[in-house]
């Protein structure tokens, strides 16, 4: 049980002390870069997917 507490106390001084946490602006902005990523990607693959439907249909109408 002593190792437990004191693993939570060194974890708590990291992360108060010793860990460097990024600006407000900074986490805005990759939050922003995430987002429009995901929504690109999300297209990317809704064009592929909709070309592959296109194209099975077709072949399926042979």
């Amino acid at each position: 049980m002593r190792k437990f507490i004191n693993y939570c106390k060194e974890s708590f001084v990291e992360l108060t002390k010793k860990t460097t946490w990024p600006s407000w602006q900074k986490l805005t902005g990759s939050a922003i870069l995430v987002i429009v990523a995901t929504v690109v990607l999300a297209l990317i693959l809704w064009v592929i997917d909709f070309a592959f439907q296109s194209l099975m249909t077709g072949i399926y109408k042979l």
